[in-house]
């Protein structure tokens, strides 16, 4: 299947929001949904995808007035969940959770092959929500604050892990984004198992990990590691103590988003319920606060085009260091 392979065009993916002319039509007197509607989640059970994933749904099912039924589809960093939807009924009942890998491009730039095609195959319904991501470090490691720990990498070149989700993850494109803007040389060691991950950073078999804070939000009691940075512009309310790379490189910032596609053909009276649906949710200080409690940040309410083109910023973004480093996924 053919890809789009410019990140320059934000109109490939936005038009899939605008360009429903001609999409096959409910048939009349059938109102949407009349059975439960399954979201593909990419990634497995209790990372932040899935957190946050779980947040939504239970939203959407109160205001869809059917369950919307959460289903962990892990593989290929989420090749595996994207070609389940782009090949499923375009009927708004079977809906994914889209992540940069696989609504920015960054996964056909990544892997040799994959079966779909992201700028063509997804129709945008919104973006519910984004996460900051954390750099935690091993007790093993000095220094109190991420500056410090910077000096420590700088003056042991190499030495320095940290783990990732695998090649081309978000929070692997930070730590390399990173290490070029302050010239450290540090070691990336993939995992395809985030527990695995989690396990053997707990143990000091790797160094650090950058990870969205909802998963950070669980190692708040952990004496082995500690945070020393965060990716948002400002400090964090809940870490106020934990100080944002934008400290040590001015201006850094990066976050995570999370949204929802359907098949490119759906009916656009059937994206638009499910938009209307997402945004009742954003406006809800209940679900606002759920999505706090978790370690993400609510989108504010918006059209489908908005969140298109926040997908297509990412592309362009991160697919010139994915170039530079000739970055492979397997």
């Amino acid at each position: 299947m053919s890809h789009v392979s410019g990140f320059g065009r934000r109109s490939t993916i936005a038009a899939s929001a605008a360009g429903l002319i001609g999409m096959p039509r409910i048939a009349r007197g059938t109102a949407f949904p009349e059975r439960p509607i399954r979201l593909v989640i990419p990634y497995g059970g209790g990372g932040q995808t899935d957190i946050v994933s779980r947040v939504t749904a239970e939203a959407l099912s109160q205001r869809l007035g059917q369950a919307v039924v959460a289903d962990n589809r892990p593989g290929g960093a989420g090749n595996l969940a994207a070609e389940i939807v782009a090949r499923a009924p375009a009927d708004g009942y079977t809906v994914l959770v889209a992540t940069a890998g696989t609504y920015s491009g960054l996964n056909a730039l990544l892997y040799r092959a994959v079966g779909y095609d992201w700028a063509r195959d997804f129709a945008p319904v919104g973006m519910f929500c984004t996460t900051a991501n954390m750099l935690i470090v091993h007790r093993s490691i000095p220094g109190r604050n991420f500056g410090e720990v910077v000096e420590w990498i700088r003056r042991n070149p190499g030495r320095f892990s940290f783990a990732s989700a695998g090649v081309g993850a978000t929070t692997h494109l930070i730590m390399e984004e990173v290490g070029e803007r302050l010239g450290l040389e540090m070691l990336h060691v993939p995992y395809r198992q985030t527990g695995q991950a989690m396990a053997d950073l707990l143990a000091g078999r790797v160094h650090s990990r950058c990870l969205g804070i909802p998963e950070a939000e669980t190692l708040r009691q952990e004496s082995s590691v500690r945070p020393v940075a965060v990716t948002t512009p400002a400090r964090r309310p809940e870490w106020p103590d934990v100080a944002t790379m934008g400290e040590t490189i001015p201006g850094y910032e990066s976050s995570s988003y999370f949204g929802l596609v359907v098949p490119v053909r759906t009916p656009p009276e059937v994206v638009a319920r499910l938009n209307a649906a997402l945004q009742e949710a954003l406006r809800d200080d209940g679900v606002r606060a759920a999505y706090r409690r978790a370690g993400a940040d609510p989108a504010d309410p918006h059209p489908p085009e908005t969140f298109a083109a926040r997908a297509a910023a990412d592309g362009e973004r991160w697919a010139p260091l994915i170039r530079r480093l000739n970055l492979v996924a397997e």
